[in-house]
């Protein structure tokens, strides 16, 4: 099944795992995550596969997240209002994101890729 990585160039953790999916051999289409973000039924599908929770997709460490003053929100917000935050901006999103319809990761763990995508 294809898999779509969902990434930032400029991410050093993004390039660390495509660099490891690359060694590894592992196929995937590369989508620029600030240029073509997941849409909010995408992001859905994508957390009600992954088994985590949905603050675990945001980028809690980004400029954007502090911008918005998320913290709290993240905290009291329903699932619905959480989801129309997260596909309102790429950038609010932990990244990457590895998908194959079925199985998700979000950020890159060495073992956790080597255990879900070899």
């Amino acid at each position: 099944m294809a898999r779509t990585f969902y990434w930032y160039p400029k991410c050093g953790t993004c390039r660390n795992a495509k660099k490891w999916l690359d060694e590894h051999g592992v196929a995937y289409e590369a989508v620029h995550i600030a240029e073509n973000p997941p849409s909010r039924d995408e992001l859905k599908k994508l957390y009600e596969s992954s088994g985590l929770e949905l603050k675990n997709f945001f980028n809690v460490s980004g400029q954007k997240y502090r911008e918005l003053g998320l913290k709290d929100k993240v905290k009291t917000a329903s699932e619905d209002e959480l989801l129309t935050i997260l596909a309102s901006d790429g950038m609010l999103l932990k990244r990457p994101i590895l998908t194959d319809g079925e199985k998700v990761t979000v950020g890159f763990k060495e073992d956790e890729y080597k255990n879900v995508w070899l």
